[in-house]
């Protein structure tokens, strides 16, 4: 026999720990399909994980609609998530608590999937970067922050320097005359490695504050940040890419320092930006440590 009354709504019941307004109270970790702008009017459909939270200000509520939050954050799969989108999701979000809510927030977690050419063979590759967007809605307010992480490939130019030294001294070892005979001198300086210099795998991690600013593409962010570094990890290659790679790295000597400037002065020319925090690692070859530096524009202390 099937019981056909009423469901009873225990949210509804007496409060009985104490009348208090919580600041936020919401779901985690909930599976999410974000389409993303690529360039060209393109669009990506990636897979997300979104936290999801509004205010409960009114203190006589026992808890929040949960349902209508999984509801409206389940409409991000039929339209773009940008800012306009956002917006518009997290006014849904307050209207959906009827009236017990007035500020609502949003975190989403992705990898953007983005093609990449070779540097000289024109073969193409595909390289994920982690993202991540924030926003918040208190007060009539918007308030969006936005987190990339970037690999790249660093050398050493102190190392760089001390290889040098190497291949100096064994050519002055080899040709004891004046003069040098060019085929002898290419012959020796091919015929084996005197001292290569050490490279590492390094990350630039950025915290992005834009307030109520829109952002611009991600994929024109991540490539804008990799340009100005100079040497960003390839994905397909052949031969005459991995040297044009490693022609790169030489123009492009760089400790954490000179890395972490290049990154600041994107930074301080977007005006979109409203404050920002990063940190470049170097994971070191030579060391059994990371170099690393953090900065931000907002300075403490």
């Amino acid at each position: 026999m099937q019981f056909t009354g009423s469901l009873p709504d225990i949210a509804k019941t007496q409060i009985e720990t104490g009348a208090y307004p919580l600041q936020w109270v919401g779901m985690e970790g909930i599976a999410v399909p974000l389409t993303l702008s690529l360039a060209g009017g393109q669009a990506q459909v990636v897979a997300a994980t979104a936290n999801v939270y509004v205010s409960l200000d009114d203190a006589a509520e026992k808890g929040i609609h949960m349902s209508r939050l999984h509801a409206i954050l389940n409409e991000l799969a039929a339209t773009t998530c940008d800012k306009q989108g956002l917006d518009t999701l997290l006014g849904k979000m307050v209207e959906s608590q009827s009236g017990i809510s007035q500020s609502a927030k949003i975190d989403l977690a992705s990898d953007l999937l983005l093609p990449k050419t070779s540097l000289l063979s024109n073969e193409t590759g595909y390289q994920t970067y982690r993202v991540a967007i924030s926003g918040q809605y208190c007060k009539g307010v918007y308030d969006y922050g936005l987190q990339v992480t970037i690999p790249y490939s660093s050398t050493c130019p102190c190392s760089a320097a001390l290889s040098r030294q190497l291949l100096s001294n064994a050519l002055d070892e080899a040709f004891t005359t004046p003069q040098v005979e060019k085929q002898a001198l290419l012959t020796q300086v091919q015929a084996a490695s005197v001292a290569t210099p050490h490279s590492q795998r390094s990350y630039a991690y950025l915290d992005l504050t834009l307030g109520d600013s829109s952002w611009p593409s991600l994929p024109s962010l991540i490539f804008s940040f990799e340009e100005a570094i100079g040497t960003p990890v390839q994905t397909m290659v052949k031969r005459s890419d991995e040297q044009e790679f490693a022609r790169l790295n030489a123009n492009n000597l760089m400790f954490c320092e000179d890395a972490a400037r290049k990154i600041k002065a994107v930074l301080e020319q977007s005006t979109w930006v409203k404050d920002y925090w990063f940190k470049v690692e170097h994971q070191e070859s030579l060391h059994a440590h990371n170099a690393v530096v953090i900065d931000r524009k907002t300075r403490i202390g």
